[in-house]
């Protein structure tokens, strides 16, 4: 019910004296008769104040009153002339400084009379929008079940009410709706994850307008949901109920289209974490694991590279970092996501076209998107540099790696590329597989062979010594040997594979061999 509408009931013969006709267009959302001197802790917004003035005894408490009713955003005060004779000038003088519609009603009409009236148009305008909103809500259910895309369903809405709907990740990530600015779509995402309550009005746009953003997934962790953001018309400050009901209706389609693309990634999981377990064996050229990435989502025979996503102080960690990573990689192109070793793990296509997005790009701004959601939790990401099927396998420790050294730099959400690696182990991660494992053969192939025929853990006594710099004393130590049992160890591997581990260069030959294993 509008402020008008009241005003014009003649039977209540109520006077507006403070209130433009503007003024009068706006809703009444419920009426809250008081005589509290500061009824503020009671109000939301929205309602018809009515008081009999009996909390006023001097001037200051209208200016309390009034300034703490107006703080409240409620509609109009209606207030009653039976204590006084009329509106004390104070309360009128109140009104006006802060902008509060006033009106007056005669002492001759009831409070009962004017709240009757309210709640029965009231009551009869929630009917009619229940029966509205249930058959819009029954028509958009209709559409989802019958196959309809999410972006027709969130075009329709639009269409109905006036509004830009947009369906997103919490990493930023389109699914439905037009393209977003990005400066406009990370101001709606950090106030979908730091608003104290949802749904959130956000003012995101350079021009002035806001969104309102509804959850698509309450109850869920914010970093992994869903969220319906509906941008309003320039300069309007608020969405009306019926706007706010359909925006409610295509979040919770939202949410069920989530469900349904959550159930078919569980179903691809396995599928995807055969192939990195695959990979991670040092098979990623075979045919078995070329058509196992090629059913979890992407064609070996392009580019690729390879994502490491690890997640820490948050519930279920591998789970939420496949779910983050699926969200970040929205709208990327092909790849595959699995979990290897409590990390998620994808391998993505890189395009070799300059006018294309690089997904990994696309993927890291999405994943540090999430910084403010994480309440404690951290991302930690690691990026290989671009490979090919047959170097996968380095590419996946490059990228575990990396993402290892991410975590230990400080942040909620923290990145490294393979780029900024200038060690060994980005250099042996992009030797293809099959050379690295043919060096590791030909200089430790002799150890080895000892070890499994006489179990003497002269490899372990190598790596140990090259650990500790060749300190006989350190290693004898940290293996609970005799210094001469050290010494007698690593020579046996100076004989069995030619290299003296006391020269630099034959001792930078064994420890690339012990890591290309």
């Amino acid at each position: 019910m509008l402020l008008s509408e009241l005003v014009a009931r003649p039977e209540l013969r109520l006077r507006v004296l403070h209130g433009s006709a503007a003024d009068l267009d706006r809703s009444v959302r419920w009426v809250y008769p008081t005589d509290l001197p500061d009824p503020s802790r009671y109000l939301g917004g929205g309602e018809l104040v009515v008081s009999g003035l009996v909390w006023r005894r001097t001037p200051a408490d209208s200016e309390r009153f009034v300034a703490a009713v107006a703080r409240s955003g409620a509609a109009a005060l209606v207030a009653g002339e039976a204590v006084f004779g009329d509106i004390p000038a104070d309360v009128v003088d109140a009104c006006r400084r802060h902008d509060l519609v006033l009106i007056a009603v005669p002492v001759d009409v009831s409070f009962g009379a004017v709240t009757e009236v309210v709640i029965g148009a009231l009551s009869a305008a929630r009917g009619d929008r229940l029966a509205h909103t249930l058959g819009r809500h029954r028509r958009l259910l209709a559409a989802f079940a019958g196959g309809a895309e999410l972006a027709e369903l969130a075009g329709s809405v639009s269409a109905g009410t006036g509004l830009v709907c947009r369906v997103l990740t919490a990493a930023g990530g389109l699914l439905a709706g037009p393209a977003l600015p990005d400066a406009e779509r990370d101001a709606v995402v950090a106030g979908f994850l730091t608003a104290g309550r949802l749904p959130v009005t956000v003012p995101a746009g350079r021009d002035g307008a806001a969104h309102l953003v509804v959850p698509a997934a309450p109850g869920t962790a914010r970093a992994t949901g869903w969220l319906v953001a509906a941008q309003l018309p320039p300069g309007t400050a608020q969405a009306g109920t019926e706007a706010v009901d359909a925006v409610g209706e295509l979040a919770a389609i939202a949410a069920l289209d989530r469900s349904r693309r959550r159930e078919g990634a569980a179903v691809a999981r396995p599928i995807a974490d055969d192939a990195l377990a695959r990979i991670a064996a040092d098979t990623g050229d075979r045919p078995e694991t070329r058509v196992r990435l090629r059913q979890a989502g992407v064609e070996p025979d392009g580019t690729l590279a390879v994502v490491v996503l690890r997640a820490s102080g948050v519930a279920d960690p591998a789970d939420t970092a496949h779910t983050v990573l699926l969200d970040a990689l929205v709208g990327t192109g092909p790849a595959a996501v699995g979990v290897l070793g409590g990390d998620a793990v994808a391998v993505v296509a890189v395009p070799g076209r300059a006018d294309t997005p690089d997904p990994v790009e696309v993927v890291l701004g999405a994943v540090h998107r999430l910084g403010p959601g994480l309440a404690g939790g951290r991302l930690s990401a690691g990026v290989s540099r671009p490979s090919t099927a047959e170097a996968l396998s380095g590419a996946l420790a490059e990228a575990g790696h990396a993402a290892g050294l991410a975590a230990s730099r400080v942040g909620p959400v923290t990145s490294v590329r393979a780029g900024e690696i200038t060690s060994h182990v980005a250099l042996l991660a992009g030797v293809p597989d099959d050379v690295r494992r043919g060096f590791a053969a030909q200089v430790l192939g002799p150890v080895l062979d000892h070890d499994a025929r006489s179990g003497t853990g002269l490899v372990e006594t190598l790596e140990v010594f090259l650990d500790e710099s060749g300190s006989w004393n350190r290693t004898a130590a940290r293996l609970h040997l005799h210094v001469n049992t050290v010494r007698y160890r690593i020579g046996r591997v100076a004989e069995l594979t030619g290299r003296d581990p006391s020269s630099f260069t034959d001792r930078v030959d064994l420890y690339l061999a012990l890591r290309s294993r």
